[in-house]
């Protein structure tokens, strides 16, 4: 038995002698094929570490922040440069920190977008208005990780805000005179809905771009309210300028009036003071000796009358005057003024006997 397994197990197969130059061509083949397998292993090491090298770095630039995530765990990395990260282990997204930005009501074309546009404002009337959100991100992993897309949370919180401001306004307001206030309001209310969401976006800016009627009609009644408005401010301020060429010389001129009106004052009290001591001390020298006093003041009076009086000679049929100064020389005036003289001489003594027979009557009393 044994014998027949032996027998029977040993027996190989039938071997085919090669030719004389089988050998050779085998032993050629096997080179060859080994060859190939060195240079195939040696082209996937260099793919390999290749690979790898690329995977071990990443370059930060200035503007930019990376997340690296390890395991699900994720870490900002804020220095530019050459970072290394370990392969297939270690993910990274790049965020951009520059002031970015989008349009609420237009396009990037500059094309209306009415959806977003048209607006309602508390007096219900419709309006077109465009505004420009800025932004920047704040925190790269919340903008990575809190929202998948935390730009079109932003501007749906815009939109949200603006159409809530602009409610409360009169189409007036949105249109003219209220535009720095409702921006400043929307952008308030803006930075609250962020700080509450948290998705690692900054508000930079909110501003209005353009604000108009949505039709053409209304535009134009629109144009004419501000024409007439600027209108009215051109002349409020014109007349403001005229007021205020006119009034300082105006209060120049009462200043002026009030001075000479003091002066004249002051000069009429000082005259009329210089009258009353005048007459006080003629009075004094009258009653000192009357005669002569009497005398002096008329002859006093007629200097300063004579030179200007017109003379009237009436003795025949026709009457003719003459001045003064067309009588024949000087004594003509020395005459009348004797004249005078004599006559007041005579009223002077008529005035002395009267009252010399007044002082008579007296005494005898």
């Amino acid at each position: 038995m044994r014998s027949f397994f032996e027998t029977y197990f040993n027996k190989g197969p039938k071997v085919v002698e090669p030719d004389s130059d089988g050998p050779k061509k085998s032993g050629k083949g096997k080179k060859v094929l080994k060859h190939g397998k060195r240079i195939s292993v040696i082209l996937l090491a260099a793919v390999a570490v290749v690979v790898l090298a690329f995977n071990s770095t990443y370059t930060i630039n200035e503007q930019e922040q990376a997340v690296v995530t390890t395991f699900g765990v994720a870490k900002s990395v804020k220095e530019s440069g050459l970072h290394f990260k370990v392969p297939f282990v270690q993910q990274v997204k790049k965020v951009d920190t520059t002031i970015q930005g989008f349009s609420v009501g237009f396009d990037s074309e500059g094309q209306a977008v009415t959806e977003e546009a048209v607006m309602i404002t508390s007096d219900f009337n419709f309006v077109d208005i465009d505004f420009y959100v800025e932004y920047r991100v704040s925190d790269p992993v919340k903008a990575v990780f809190a929202s998948e897309k935390p730009v079109e949370v932003l501007r749906n919180l815009a939109q949200s805000c603006i159409r809530s401001v602009v409610s409360n306004y009169d189409v007036d307001s949105v249109l003219t005179t209220g535009k720095n206030e409702i921006q400043s309001r929307i952008k308030e209310l803006l930075l609250e809905q962020l700080e509450q969401k948290d998705i690692g976006l900054q508000l930079v800016n909110i501003t209005i771009q353009d604000s108009e009627p949505p039709t053409l009609e209304v535009l134009e009644a629109f144009k004419d309210v501000e024409t007439a408005k600027q209108g009215k401010e051109t002349s409020i301020n014109n007349a403001n300028k005229y007021r205020n060429e006119k009034l300082p010389k105006a209060e120049a001129d009462v200043d002026q009036i009030l001075q000479e009106a003091e002066s004249t004052k002051t000069k009429r009290i000082n005259e009329a003071y210089a009258d009353v001591s005048m007459f006080s001390a003629q009075y004094e020298e009258y009653v000192k000796n009357p005669l002569v006093t009497k005398q002096r003041m008329f002859y006093e009076t007629m200097e300063a009358v004579l030179p200007n009086l017109k003379v009237i000679i009436d003795g025949t049929d026709s009457t003719s005057t003459m001045l003064m100064d067309q009588l024949s020389g000087g004594a003509t005036v020395n005459q009348a003024a004797a004249a005078g003289s004599a006559a007041g001489s005579g009223t002077g003594s008529s005035g002395t006997d009267a009252g010399a027979s007044g002082s008579d009557a007296g005494t005898a009393n």
